[in-house]
């Protein structure tokens, strides 16, 4: 397994820039890709709440508009609840762009307490490869 330590560091880091001033719930995510990279990003709340961005969904903006790449590990932190998975929209978006066994880390303020897979997290969801699909 991977040093994950700067993985942490990243999303613990994007939380702190986290622009919660509606919902006072900061969270944090990282994405890391098997060459290395990592992406970070907050959750952005505007007034039209629920309209902002999730932490999840601004790092797979960093990773989309950056190239891209294998992911292999996902970190999400929230400073007011241990253990804070992505929510069922950020499930689907990393399962975009995530593999069924990328790793999905859950911390604490104080590190990774938990791990599991993108298929853990997301059983049944959508694949893309079924649009493809004709009749």
């Amino acid at each position: 397994m991977a040093d994950l330590d700067p993985l942490f560091t990243a999303a613990k880091t994007a939380m702190e820039k986290a622009h919660a001033k509606y919902s006072d719930f900061p969270v944090g995510a990282a994405i890391l890709t098997k060459d290395g990279r990592i992406f970070s990003g907050a959750n952005i709340e505007v007034i039209s709440f629920p309209e902002g961005w999730c932490a999840e969904t601004t790092a797979i903006s960093h990773f989309v508009m950056a190239g891209g790449g294998e992911i292999t590990d996902i970190c999400v932190i929230a400073e007011k609840k241990d253990i804070c998975t992505p929510c069922g929209g950020c499930r689907q978006r990393l399962a975009e762009f995530a593999p069924a066994e990328a790793k999905v880390h859950l911390c604490t303020m104080e590190g990774i307490v938990q791990t599991v897979t993108m298929a853990d997290l997301l059983p049944h969801g959508f694949e893309s490869d079924v649009l493809a699909k004709t009749n």
